[in-house]
């Protein structure tokens, strides 16, 4: 067993494309619109789908927002540098809501940023 993929649903696919594509790095490895189900489904990520979990972004065509709920924690990308990586993210337009440094109680460095649509995502030192 492995895992596949973790799934969001987006209200601006354009602008969530751009984020995860320009903003954190991943790849667009397919789209598909599905005119029946008035839907579009995008998977994204850092390598093929058949050898890394990826992302898959929802849109929705007839909704135009998503409560987050509090069940959603976030989303875990590793990086070579968290500092390095919040420059470059805030330097391309994305948001840091958690500056870069150790986490409470611990010594990990991490940061968190966030997508669009509120999601957070994670950033962790690789090593």
């Amino acid at each position: 067993m492995r895992l596949l993929h973790t799934m969001l649903r987006v209200t601006d696919l354009d602008k969530s494309i751009a984020f995860y594509s320009d903003v954190l790095g991943m790849q667009v490895l397919s789209r598909k619109d599905y005119p029946d189900g008035c839907f579009t489904l995008v998977f994204l990520g850092y390598g093929a789908a058949s050898e890394n979990t990826v992302l898959e972004l929802t849109h929705n065509w007839n909704t135009s927002s998503y409560e987050l709920g509090d069940g959603y924690g976030h989303i875990a990308i590793g990086v070579d540098d968290v500092y390095l990586a919040c420059d470059r993210i805030r330097e391309a337009g994305g948001v840091v809501v958690r500056e870069p440094g150790p986490m409470k109680h611990g010594t990990t460095v991490l940061a968190f940023v966030e997508d669009p649509d509120g999601y957070k995502i994670e950033l962790l030192s690789d090593g």
